[in-house]
């Protein structure tokens, strides 16, 4: 069969085409190469299609002709950036999105898998938090997330449309990006151990975080698109989350702490209960193993940005001046 992977020279998108051509799919990935790279395509295949696209600009109407199912992951993926630059955001995962969704009407896909974010919860004090909890999105990229997300099931609904919304939660592993002026916490920490500096603990570091290794992330996409199951959002996490202070453990380094910043949650923690029932799907891979993996292949982190005590108490009086607002309400 042919697939469409949106986003697929990126961190998760990479490894899904990997995992599809090990099935002997066809892909055609779709990228603006914005964040995703060359280096993470197997250039050697036959079985791959690249085609340069910002989904923002409407895509050709037979360009999924042929294709089975599409997988969207194309999108503005970081969280603080976006309180700085919303309409880039809302544009990209909003009405790119759309144009997705058209493309793959237009040509006669009939599943389509969303990769929605576990942002989407905002700030919840329920946990394990379920697909039923109350929807309450902070910053912007987790409001254009739920947004592309309503879209997406409004789609399902009115065309003849199949699939599956995917509620991502702290995805790490190999090929996460290392540009750009803020990352995720394991980012940060491997690129201050790369230059033997401490490590930048928010708070005191008892706040947990759902880390789910990148492949057991892939296996739940294949799952969701050779399912027939449709019209449900599902939490792909591990149930099991970690503390901060254990990944500093796991890492091997000094720390030192920061202050804690606004509008950020102390838990993420994803109750599976309807990936495991509808899916057949749990994680495989243990906090151990995942951070290992990681270690074992650190240098693809040399060109992370190095943050240290002094740049972050600049950049947290800049990036999170709106959530302090937000919070004093």
């Amino acid at each position: 069969m042919k697939v469409v992977v949106t986003g697929g020279a990126g961190f998760i998108g990479s490894h899904l085409v990997d995992q599809l051509l090990a099935k002997s799919y066809e892909v055609i990935i779709v990228d603006n190469f914005s964040t995703g790279s060359l280096n993470n395509i197997n250039n050697s295949s036959s079985k791959i299609t690249i085609i340069k696209h910002d989904i923002r600009e409407k895509l050709p109407d037979d360009i999924f002709n042929g294709c089975s199912i599409v997988f969207h992951l194309a999108a503005l993926a970081d969280i603080v950036p976006s309180i700085e630059q919303p309409t880039d955001y809302l544009s990209t995962n909003i009405q790119g999105t759309v144009n997705v969704l058209e493309a793959a009407r237009q040509g006669g896909v009939k599943r389509f898998i969303y990769t929605a974010s576990s942002t989407c919860y905002g700030v919840t004090s329920n946990f394990p938090t379920n697909e039923n909890d109350e929807v309450l999105p902070v910053f912007p990229y987790a409001l254009s997330k739920y947004l592309g997300e309503l879209v997406f099931f409004h789609w399902l609904d009115l065309y003849d449309l199949k699939g599956l919304s995917l509620r991502l939660f702290n995805v790490y592993g190999p090929r996460a990006r290392t540009t750009g002026n803020y990352g995720a916490v394991m980012g940060v920490f491997l690129a201050q151990k790369i230059a033997n500096k401490p490590f930048t603990v928010v708070g005191d570091g008892t706040q947990v975080r759902d880390f789910t290794y990148v492949s057991d992330v892939v296996r739940a996409f294949i799952s969701a698109g050779e399912s027939t199951i449709t019209r449900e959002a599902i939490n792909i996490g591990t149930q099991n989350p970690q503390s901060i202070n254990r990944l500093t453990e796991l890492l091997s380094g000094k720390i030192e702490f920061v202050p804690k910043r606004p509008g950020e949650p102390d838990r993420t923690d994803a109750d599976i209960t309807k990936a495991k029932r509808l899916l057949a799907w749990e994680p495989k891979i243990t906090f151990e193993e995942g951070v290992q993996n990681v270690l074992d292949q650190i240098d693809l982190w040399k060109d992370a940005p190095l943050w240290s005590k002094a740049d972050i108490k600049i950049a947290t009086d800049i990036w999170f001046k709106y959530l302090g607002k937000h919070e004093a309400l």
